[in-house]
């Protein structure tokens, strides 16, 4: 220990007042000396990897490849890899270990003699690219869900109410119980497909369970029948939710850690005629927010809505089914006008990302916190924007706009399939229309189409009807090329990888004032809203056809309301 404590001071010149406070911090708590050294905010972990490479002749690389073999998670326990943080990379034809401290003589020679890789070179390597290689490996290898499912009629019932440790990561859990195994199994996949939620379905005979990517369900796993209760039980207990009661719906959360992912889930049961069911929302809290340039809406209706969502006063409204996207803007265009100068306050359900500097409420009814009471206590809090996760009642709606009269800009979302609905649907919510007129800004619109996998992407000569569908004449198609995907690997063989937004922007101006005044029609607000060069939903899906991003089939069906 000594020794290599005067190495890391005389070669590789770390100053000995900082060694001795880490040989300090050794005794007390334990631990290795390299790693309790990198964790000092005084020393960079690169600068000190790459000093310890020319000091001692040893290669270093600060990143890893994207793919590994993965032959060896059979043999060596994943704990062992991450407490020794090294982990042999076999790619492209080479063969190293990547190691952390290259101090750890006798783990490297476990790992050579265990795999028999008597050759293999130590490579100096970040503990994160080490981490996420192994986390690529182990999830890459974890058990088919035919394996698992081979298992589960030997489960042993009490092995279901393990306590799930929060903090702990799933790849890590070695439960031998083949229905923990399977829920594992489940969340692990579906985080790596970047599943927004995952379908748990009884039926008569049989059990499926569906994820959604890209706003499409999709088959994922189908267990034997008799695997039902066992399943939902780890589910339930893993929420926190009373197993017990089958007859109920009940509504709970599990925080997860999938490798480098942070998850929160929210459960959600109803019994049904064969069972419970159960939809699991997953929300990566890992994912970094959507900047509001990323959304993808057109200069054109970008501009307007900037200057909208730092007006002064009134609504920004924005609309469209469940899973459009709607959260992602409001969040987008908070993040886009947040900072010291103005007071920021939510109430949202649930919350879906924590946004720093803004003070956001949870709806929670069971304690008769619901948006309108949330809402009422926000404008005594001094607030200059408020953000109403939705307005699904009179009584919300009408403190919304009461707020934005008395000096407050409101952000809110609405369900309804175009903006020129969402004033007919505040009216029979009973809004009188001179309300609106004056207290409403912007309503955005908004679907969400898939992108066309760049890797499996073709072009082709679309049916003349399904261009007129589109609103699209021979005279714009001249010289343009459709596209749509073939299917591979990368995509699922869906065609699809990825969505952006279609956007519709209604501004409120005094032509659409006094028409609001004068009738509820959507068809007519939105005739007089296309005069003053408003870009309908389907037009913009038609543009981004026409740019390659989607197809005319997705375009159609997300605004064939």
């Amino acid at each position: 220990m000594q020794h290599a404590a005067k190495f890391l001071t005389d070669k590789v010149g770390i100053p000995a007042d900082t060694i001795n406070h880490v040989l300090e911090l050794q005794k007390e708590k334990g631990g290795d000396l390299l790693r309790l050294l990198m964790r000092q905010d005084t020393v960079n972990e690169i600068d000190l990897l790459r000093k310890l490479g020319d000091e001692l002749g040893m290669e270093s690389s600060f990143s890893l490849p994207s793919e590994i073999q993965t032959d060896f998670t059979s043999l060596l326990p994943i704990s062992f890899l991450k407490k020794h943080l090294m982990v042999p990379v076999v790619a492209h034809d080479d063969a190293f270990i990547a190691i952390n401290d290259p101090f750890n003589f006798q783990a490297l020679d476990d790992v050579r003699r265990i795999l028999d890789l008597a050759g293999a070179r130590p490579v100096l390597c970040p503990s994160t690219a080490i981490v996420s290689a192994i986390n690529y490996a182990y999830d890459m290898t974890q058990n088919t869900a035919e394996e698992v499912m081979q298992d589960i009629d030997e489960e042993d019932p009490e092995a279901l109410f393990t306590e799930i440790e929060e903090t702990g990561d799933l790849l890590d859990d070695t439960s031998d119980s083949p229905v923990i195994r399977l829920v594992n199994l489940m969340f692990s996949q579906a985080v790596r497909d970047g599943a927004s939620d995952i379908h748990i379905e009884p039926y008569q005979n049989t059990l499926k369970i569906r994820q959604r990517l890209d706003g499409i369900l999709y088959d994922m796993l189908s267990p034997p029948k008799h695997v039902q209760s066992a399943l939902i039980s780890r589910i339930k207990v893993m929420a926190k939710l009373n197993i017990a009661e089958k007859r109920l719906p009940q509504d709970g959360r599990i925080e997860l850690k999938v490798a480098d992912k942070e998850v929160d889930i929210r459960v959600s049961t109803l019994p049904t005629a064969f069972g419970e069911r159960v939809v699991l929302r997953l929300l990566n809290k890992s994912s970094v927010l959507i900047s509001l340039t990323d959304l993808g809406m057109p200069e054109d209706r970008f501009i307007p809505f900037s200057d909208q969502i730092r007006a002064a006063n009134g609504i920004v409204l924005v609309t469209g089914p469940t899973g459009s996207g709607k959260t992602t803007t409001l969040y987008a265009a908070l993040t886009a006008i947040n900072n010291t100068d103005i007071n920021i306050i939510t109430v949202e359900d649930p919350i879906e990302y924590r946004i720093s500097g803004i003070g956001q409420v949870q709806v929670n009814p069971k304690i008769d916190l619901t948006f309108a009471s949330g809402l009422r206590s926000i404008v005594r809090q001094d607030p200059d924007v408020i953000l109403v996760g939705e307005i699904r009642d009179t009584e919300t709606a009408k403190i919304a706009i009461q707020s934005a009269l008395t000096g407050h800009l409101v952000f809110s979302t609405l369900h309804t399939n175009d903006a020129a609905s969402a004033i007919t649907r505040l009216i029979d919510m009973g809004i009188e229309p001179f309300l609106l007129s004056s207290s409403i800004n912007a309503i955005l619109a908004q679907r969400l189409v898939r992108i066309i996998c760049p890797d499996c992407k073709t072009g082709y000569t679309p049916e003349p009807d399904a261009i007129r569908k589109l609103g699209l004449n021979q005279e714009e198609m001249e010289g343009k090329q459709v596209y749509r995907g073939r299917g591979c690997k990368n995509c699922h063989y869906t065609g699809f990888k990825g969505r952006c937004g279609i956007f519709e922007l209604l501004l409120m101006d005094q032509s659409m004032k006094n028409l609001v005044l004068n009738t509820a029609n959507a068809n007519s607000i939105s005739e007089q809203a296309v005069k003053n060069g408003m870009i309908t939903l389907r037009r913009d899906g038609a543009d981004k056809v026409l740019a390659g991003i989607t197809t005319i089939e997705e375009v159609y069906r997300v605004t064939n309301d």
